[in-house]
């Protein structure tokens, strides 16, 4: 083969991700919090761009079939048909009326009036409310607590101990958990504050007596201790079933009654003592609060179907500021600024034009979800169905990648609850008579009723739960019950039986 410089002319077709579109597929992912923080850099980032109003988008009723009028091209194309058709570069505007009497209320507890009619609730109207009355929730009730656990205890270390003490007290109470165990190991903290071990196990001793009771123990059965004695119930007996806490656990409740001496009504009182201690005593002073979830997409009934809306309350409606634009635009003489004002008129309206195809984007697969998942809604999770990512994007006619991109990180808020749209994509489980196959998390549900019904002197085993789902039409492997059985929660037939001879 000669080697030589030439000249060859060839056709090829290639897929280009411009970074407009890596912008919008990347918003997709995004829960509306998220997505907050994303729009308050991009404000910041680009002097185009303006917070307006709250986003509002019309909500979609289920009772009547939703035809697809959007148009394939435009402001309106979603981010797969634009890859498709290498239209990645638009950046044309989005101008939409938003104060149109088209558009709703942010979510279901919008546009209540402000003097309410007689035996008007709110809460029971809409199902998601937390109270009706007219000052609203009480969020204070939701507010951290005044004082955390470290600083409670050197309150009480403050008023018991001075000097030297004290300071190994502040060293000590640094090291408590949240849940107010100690994980400091004293010989080391001796050695490190240069002071005799009885010294750091005396001031330890004086922190065990604070409140709340149980704090600063190293271990469960420490904990259960200091408790005990501070309920002056730590007798002999008592201290034998702290120290055998292991044999509790795995029921052998006769073993520990020969341990301890008592007969089967005193251990019924000491199991009984024990039970009203507090594990874990640091927990009531807070450490970190699960964060509340915030919807993002609203289910209401509405008539004979579904209304369905966009959670507006976390986005600000975003605009382009035109009078900003003309003022720099005017003043702009270089070739640089002017390009520098163009970039940034062009994200912007790519931005506002990829939010708004985002919410339609999840109003559609949402309504698809509510359509197939229509028995949860009015009945319960019993008659959840089998629903799968290819279903619903051969529905709404977009890509599976997409759908999943929708629904992650996303939650919807209905009178049943809050659920994240990934809970109503479940496995089938096929019928035990040829009919429609049913959810896995409706089979899940069958297992715990039955688990719940059970009587304690008749546990059901997991082939006994087989011949049960069986009869209600579940075909279903042993192996499998035991598995969603795990999945939930319960314990094995066994443990179960324990369970309940210790609760006798």
């Amino acid at each position: 083969m000669a080697l030589a410089p030439r000249l060859d002319l060839r056709q090829s077709q290639s897929l280009v991700m411009t970074p407009q579109l890596q912008q919008a597929i990347k918003l997709l992912a995004l829960s509306n919090l998220e997505l907050e923080a994303f729009i308050g850099n991009e404000l910041e980032r680009n002097p185009l761009l303006e917070a307006g109003e709250m986003i509002t988008v019309p909500a979609r009723e289920t009772a009547e079939p939703v035809e697809d009028a959007e148009p394939r091209t435009g402001p309106d194309a979603t981010a797969d048909i634009l890859i498709a058709q290498g239209a990645g570069g638009a950046d044309s505007p989005l101008d939409v009326d938003y104060a149109a009497e088209t558009f709703i209320d942010d979510g279901p507890g919008d546009g209540v009036p402000t003097q309410r009619s007689a035996g008007s609730d709110l809460s029971s109207a809409q199902g998601l409310g937390a109270q009706g009355s007219e000052d609203g929730p009480d969020f204070d009730s939701f507010a951290a607590p005044d004082i955390g656990l470290h600083e409670y205890l050197m309150q009480q270390a403050g008023a018991a101990l001075s000097g030297l003490q004290l300071m190994i007290a502040g060293q000590l109470i640094g090291q408590i958990e949240e849940t107010g165990y100690l994980e400091a190991n004293l010989l080391e903290l001796a050695h490190r504050l240069g002071v005799p071990l009885a010294e750091v196990e005396a001031v330890l001793s004086v922190i065990q007596g604070f409140d709340p009771a149980g704090v600063g123990a190293r271990t469960l059965a420490e904990c259960i201790a200091i408790q005990a004695r501070e309920a002056d119930r730590y007798d002999p007996a008592m201290a034998c079933l702290i120290a055998n806490l292991d044999l509790l656990a795995r029921g052998q409740i006769a073993h520990l009654r020969r341990i301890c001496g008592v007969d089967e009504e005193d251990m019924a009182d000491m199991i009984r003592e024990l039970r009203s201690y507090d594990p874990k005593p640091g927990l009531r002073f807070g450490g970190e609060r699960p964060a509340a979830v915030t919807p993002d997409v609203f289910v209401t009934p509405s008539g004979a179907g579904w209304a369905i809306e966009i959670n507006g309350a976390t986005l600000p409606r975003l605009l382009v500021n035109r009078r900003y634009q003309a003022h720099l635009g005017g003043g702009a003489r270089d070739k640089t600024t002017r390009l520098w004002l163009s970039d940034c008129l062009a994200s912007a309206n790519w931005l506002i034009k990829a939010l708004d195809q985002r919410q339609r984007t999840i109003l559609k697969v949402t309504e698809e979800i509510v359509r197939h998942q229509e028995g949860f809604f009015r009945h319960g999770v019993t008659h959840l169905r089998p629903l799968t990512l290819r279903a619903v994007a051969e529905a709404v006619e977009l890509h599976e990648s997409t759908i999943s991109r929708v629904t992650s990180n996303k939650y919807l808020a209905c009178p049943r609850g809050t659920f994240e749209l990934k809970y109503f994509f479940t496995s089938a489980i096929q019928s035990a008579d040829g009919g429609e196959a049913a959810s896995a998390e409706a089979v899940k549900s069958h297992i715990r009723a039955l688990i719940a019904e059970e009587k304690p002197d008749a546990i059901l085993s997991d082939d006994t739960l087989v011949d049960l789902l069986r009869a209600r039409g579940f075909d279903i492997a042993r192996r499998t019950v035991a598995k969603y059985r795990e999945a939930i929660g319960l314990g094995s037939s066994v443990q179960r039986r324990r369970q309940k001879a210790m609760l006798r």
